[in-house]
């Protein structure tokens, strides 16, 4: 495994697998039994970075989420795990009533949503202070300042380590950011994006749930992480789902467009001149590249969890690497 530190300051700083697992359906639609057979692979693999929500999976029962999380402190507590694995998680989605959802019944961004929701958390997990928090989407019915405060004071606290943001828009981030710095409070380090190798049309819409590309890292996303050398991009849905080896998981229809082609065909040509699989090649693109990006993979097997594994340690070439990110 290899490792890299997400966050700047000393005190809340932490170093993390290169690759995140993430657990959105174990307790739900993975069982409780596969679940924890691959998080103990994951560790001993030396993987320690672990990504779930409070939300995580109320669509599958039509509840309020909190399956996963649970999960994770069952494996946690089964396992003896401490500090050593980083796990975080998010809040901000979770319906207010089962039956609702994030579009129509989110809790939202408020001060007391943020610290009532990061205990449920942190009681559901198991563990006294949680590593990374996030902002899961956008509430704009909140102040950003009011946001901001709310994250900061749980960070004094110690209940809270490192803070993160995910499927805001760009210019939402950098205003919670500004505010932060203003006032000599800690703001969000780490991003949360969808990420590929495949880019969708850079004409769709600003990204809303539930369709598209959720979130995408954009062009301005990325110009932003190179401007910003402490921000670090945990890419979600690296692999789409499975779109780029599976005929029964198309791409999303914001993936029409000619750059496609281009793209899967240095893709493929890459992935025959190393032997490496594509989803392979993607991820050890996205680790190899000069952007600050951890690809956060979910799987449903230990064997699919086997080959993003083998990702870490499949060096690609410069050229290679000039190949891919030159094919439009």
């Amino acid at each position: 495994m290899k490792y890299r530190t997400i966050g700047a300051d000393p005190k809340t700083r932490r170093e993390v697998s290169v690759l995140a697992l993430g657990a959105m359906l174990f307790g739900s639609v993975t069982d409780e039994k596969t679940s924890f057979a691959i998080l103990d692979r994951y560790v001993e693999a030396g993987g320690t970075f672990i990504d779930t929500s409070d939300n995580y999976a109320f669509w599958v029962d039509g509840g309020q989420g909190g399956q996963s999380e649970e999960l994770l402190g069952r494996w946690r507590r089964s396992r003896g795990v401490g500090a050593e694995i980083v796990i975080a998680t998010k809040l901000g989605a979770r319906p207010l009533a089962p039956g609702t959802s994030y579009v129509d019944n989110p809790e939202g961004l408020s001060a007391k949503v943020i610290r009532e929701s990061a205990e449920r958390s942190g009681e559901r997990l198991g563990v006294d202070r949680i590593d990374l928090l996030y902002a899961h989407i956008e509430d704009r019915t909140v102040s950003p300042r009011e946001t901001v405060e709310g994250f900061a004071e749980l960070v004094a606290e110690g209940t809270v380590g490192l803070l993160g943001v995910s499927n805001h828009a760009i210019w939402r981030v950098e205003r919670a950011r500004a505010l932060a710095e203003a006032a000599g409070l800690p703001g969000y380090e780490v991003l949360q994006y969808q990420h590929s190798y495949l880019r969708p049309r850079s004409d769709v819409p600003e990204p809303l749930f539930p369709e598209g590309s959720l979130g995408h890292a954009g062009a301005e996303l990325r110009s932003y992480l190179r401007a910003e050398p402490g921000l670090t991009l945990v890419a979600y849905s690296p692999l789409l789902r499975g779109a780029y080896t599976r005929t029964d998981k198309p791409l999303p229809p914001d993936y029409d467009h000619p750059g496609t082609p281009a793209r899967l065909e240095v893709l493929n040509e890459v992935a025959r001149e190393t032997g490496a699989s594509v989803n392979q090649v993607v991820l050890a693109w996205q680790i190899g590249a000069g952007l600050p990006v951890i690809p956060l993979v979910g799987v449903s097997s230990v064997e699919q969890l086997e080959e993003n594994l083998a990702a870490v340690d499949l060096e690609l070439t410069p050229d290679q690497l000039a190949r891919l990110e030159a094919a439009q």
